[in-house]
């Protein structure tokens, strides 16, 4: 599905590469990609829980030293990346891959945020209002009135420069195209008409409880300070991220849903599915 809608783009690249990039990587490759990339200036050490700051740094220099790793050298920390987004050309409207399997697996994606686009929480109360749970949207309508999946969803991916929004249902071959008109219609009815009150105040309250819970485990609160020092450069704590999220409105998340759905469409299929129906779905768009 990335490669789908990112393009060219290095983030539309299967992570573990491809049979020829693999066959062709040499030892001398990865060890020199190894001296350019992991370098004590590009390393950010996050901790949680009961630490006591100079032992924690005595560890890591002594495990670092006895990684062969040159300490004395003066090193100035890099720079994070630049959070300008970059140009993208859709890779495919349609990729249809037919396998022997029971399911058809049938994904949707658009070009989504970057990471330090303010509209991360509107993304956040979307998402969930479409795809995130039980009593979502999609949930509703694909699974429990029209019983065409067992698993849908929606998600939300943000990277620096390059972002994907996407859905997923696994179905039926038979309702492969089907499922999918449906799961691109529930999109368009909140770019369309928008989200109710009560559905906004029940996501907000849902997704302020799973942060508060997620918050329980140290190792969670060490992971969200790595991702923030490595991807903006600003730390929000849980009350900042809560007031950010109670801001969002109604007119927000319908403004975002109209600016994904009005993206370029790409659909991805792995099974059995109709090709000729699931190409219909994205013509013109």
């Amino acid at each position: 599905l990335f490669e789908a809608v990112l393009g060219a783009h290095p983030l539309g690249r299967p992570i573990g590469g491809n049979p020829e990039t693999i066959r062709a990587a040499s030892r001398d490759a990865v060890v020199e990609h190894y001296r350019q990339n992991y370098r004590p200036n590009d390393v950010v050490i996050t901790a949680a829980g009961s630490v006591d700051h100079d032992q924690l740094v005595q560890w890591v220099v002594r495990g670092l030293e006895a990684a062969g790793w040159d300490l004395g050298v003066s090193a100035t920390p890099v720079s994070r990346r630049l959070h300008n987004r970059a140009a993208l050309s859709r890779g495919s409207a349609l990729t249809v891959i037919d396998r022997p399997i029971e399911q058809a697996n049938i994904a949707l994606g658009f070009p989504g945020l970057v990471m330090s686009d303010d509209r991360r929480p509107v993304m956040s109360a979307m998402n969930a209002i479409l795809g995130g749970g039980m009593s979502s949207r999609l949930f509703q309508e694909v699974r429990e009135k029209r019983g065409l999946a067992y698993s849908v969803y929606s998600f939300a991916s943000a990277y620096s420069d390059a972002g994907v929004f996407g859905m997923f249902a696994g179905a039926s071959p038979k309702k492969a195209a089907e499922v999918a008109r449906v799961m691109l219609g529930e999109l368009e009815g909140i770019a369309t008409n928008g989200v109710t009150e009560q559905e906004l105040r029940r996501v907000k309250g849902q997704l302020a409880g799973s942060t508060a819970l997620a918050l329980e485990d140290t190792d969670t609160r060490m992971s969200r300070l790595g991702r923030a020092e490595i991807g903006q450069g600003e730390f929000y704590d849980y009350d900042a991220s809560i007031a950010l999220l109670e801001a969002v409105t109604a007119v927000q998340v319908q403004s975002l849903a109209a600016e994904l759905a009005s993206g370029e469409l790409s659909i991805v299929s792995v099974g059995k599915a109709d090709s000729a129906a699931l190409g219909a779905i994205g013509e013109g768009r």
